[in-house]
């Protein structure tokens, strides 16, 4: 009981404190100009009867996302003239995305496209630097013990905005207009200045780079010395395949629903409720369970239920079409991948420097994304061959290379990280 007491203790401690607010807010942020350039914006230019290859070309504005770590660098070298390295940054990016969503708001698509498709890459380029910086703010406010939590929270509001900007969009629109629709946009993400703006600026710890050589150079020499090169490269091969079977199977899951004969309808309610709410809770655990038992440990456990989550699917195609088991397979998956990534996102933070966060962090996460981006485009392909079945079984045997490399980077007794602290 007293241990159960201290635990609650430092759970509302931890909870109440300032950045972990903060950490709420900038997730929410994160999230909000993500869709807004995507699903929202394709639906709105499919309505404008623009046709589906010039709509396919708007992909080419997500490339920021991916390439961020291009310009990180610059966002740990140098500071604006105002509010500090990174709340100077943060206002900017926001400003520039508030400016962009208002200008989307009075452009004409029919008329316009090539004008929509270059306001889509600005508000994609700043949304990406947005990123970038409230990474580093988050590792920076926040303790290692708090990281889990934090990042729980973070993710948290980032999904809530994706919600938000997938369903509000669209009801403003069936009633107004899309262009009114984007204006609200930008008045909503205006909000997230007053935040940046009331936010302390960070403690820089250690000698921040005193060149842009040195803000490329050091971060990578930095990661790579700070331990034997073979731990340095394990690490990255983790980073790598930690989350590959989760998102090789992601990929097809709504053509998977289709094909077992669900309907639009029934996908959307299972998916848009059981789903999210599921997923919501499966953050606040993993935050919880962090906080408990450290980010080493719930990365296997996580990790595990992850695995077992993906085993899901090849149940419910084996059993077919079964509301009861779709929105079983839906709310477990959803909810252990939700705790998966508050560990994942916790445990990259903590290999960071804080002298080079920015840099270290958006290289870390450019890395993670290589599964999706890349093994994705086979996804396909490796359905059509193997059948449902025998497709969501391999992805299920995707997470044991994952898991193996935790054995090595992490034994499953230590609840450390092997993050070395940056020297004064």
């Amino acid at each position: 009981m007293v241990r159960s007491n201290s635990f609650a203790r430092r759970f509302v401690t931890a909870l109440s404190r300032p950045p972990m607010v903060i950490a709420l807010c900038m997730g929410f942020a994160s999230g909000f100009p993500l869709l807004l350039t995507k699903t929202t914006l394709k639906t709105w230019l499919r309505e404008e009867g623009i046709d589906l290859s010039t709509i396919g070309f708007f992909a080419a504005a997500g490339l920021p996302y991916t390439l961020k770590f291009l310009w990180a660098p610059l966002l740990d070298r140098y500071a604006p003239p105002i509010l500090g390295r990174r709340r100077g940054w943060l206002f900017l990016a926001q400003a520039c995305l508030v400016l962009g969503l208002a200008f989307m708001a009075s452009v004409d698509p029919q008329n316009q496209i090539g004008l929509v498709g270059f306001i889509a890459f600005w508000i994609a380029f700043f949304s990406a630097t947005q990123d970038i910086v409230v990474d580093a703010y988050r590792r920076e406010t926040l303790s290692d013990e708090e990281l889990g939590l934090g990042s729980s929270l973070y993710v948290y509001g980032y999904r809530v905005a994706l919600w938000v900007t997938r369903t509000a969009p669209l009801f403003v629109a069936q009633y107004w207009s899309w262009q009114a629709a984007y204006l609200l946009m930008a008045l909503l993400m205006a909000v997230n200045l007053l935040v940046t703006v009331l936010a302390r600026e960070p403690e820089v710890e250690g000698r921040t780079p005193e060149s842009l050589r040195a803000a490329v150079v050091e971060p990578l020499v930095e990661f790579f010395t700070r331990s034997r090169l073979r731990d340095a490269v394990l690490v990255l091969l983790f980073i790598l395949l930690y989350k590959v079977g989760d998102s090789y199977a992601s990929v097809l899951t709504a053509p998977f629903y289709i094909d077992l004969g669900f309907s639009k309808a029934e996908i959307g309610a299972v998916d848009g409720t059981v789903g999210f709410f599921t997923q919501i809770i499966g953050l606040l655990l993993g935050g919880l369970t962090i906080l408990r038992i450290g980010i080493m440990r719930s990365l296997w456990v996580f990790g595990i239920l992850q695995m077992i989550s993906t085993a899901g699917f090849v149940f419910l195609a084996e059993l077919g079409n079964n509301t009861f088991g779709l929105g079983l397979v839906i709310g477990f998956e959803n909810a252990s991948s939700g705790m998966g990534t508050a560990a994942f996102v916790a445990y990259m933070a903590s290999l960071t420097d804080k002298r080079f966060t920015a840099t270290q962090y958006a290289l870390l996460t450019s890395l993670m994304a290589v599964p999706l981006n890349l093994l994705g485009a086979t996804s396909g392909l490796l359905a059509e061959t193997l059948g449902w079945f025998n497709f969501f079984l391999a992805c299920t045997l995707m997470a044991l290379p994952g898991l193996v490399l935790l054995y090595w980077i992490a034994p499953v007794t230590s609840a450390t990280t092997v993050r070395r602290d940056p020297a004064p």
